[in-house]
């Protein structure tokens, strides 16, 4: 039980160093970097809580096609690769304190809250019970994310394709 803990905690640390990373550096395709390490974290996390299918759910959806896809639109405007981003603002410090409250808040919600026990077991095959509630009790909200994730496609496809006609021109 320690060695996971210890897991655990590293994980953790790894995953709050890197989004506090995220939002310091000045450097934007350094800051894409430490997000992909803070996923990275997540997923750990996930695995430490046995949860392998959203581990790797995180791995391919947030690592390999988002932060790939920030890294790749930083790497193409090549103003944003040539300087460091000025981070100054006059209103940093009412930001912190507003989020430093919201924090303290929502830790006292969940610190008071009474969490009732989860009646019933856990099934017994957790991703196949997955499948099925997605299919059957879910199924209208996850029909309407697939389409809406395949116009979100087809829209990057139509304006990919819409600035190569006007570049041949």
């Amino acid at each position: 039980m320690l060695v996971s803990v210890l897991v655990f905690v590293f994980a953790s640390l790894v995953t709050l160093g890197a989004a506090v990373a995220v939002v310091t550096n000045k450097n934007i395709l350094h800051s894409a970097f430490y997000l992909i390490l803070a996923f990275v974290g997540v997923a750990a996390i996930y695995v430490m809580l046995e949860a392998p299918f959203i581990a790797m759910v995180q791995v391919l959806v947030y690592i390999g096609a988002i932060a790939i896809l920030i890294v790749f639109a930083i790497m193409l405007t090549r103003r944003l690769m040539s300087k460091d981003m000025d981070q100054k603002n006059a209103q940093w410090i009412p930001s912190a304190l507003g989020s430093l409250t919201l924090f303290v808040v929502l830790g006292w919600i969940v610190y008071t809250a009474g969490w009732p026990a989860q009646e019933g077991a856990m099934p017994a095959e957790p991703i196949s019970q997955l499948g099925q509630d997605l299919l059957t009790t879910y199924l209208v909200p996850f029909e309407i994310a697939s389409v809406l994730l395949l116009a979100a496609l087809v829209g990057a496809i139509l304006i990919g394709r819409e600035r190569e006609t006007r570049s041949a021109e």
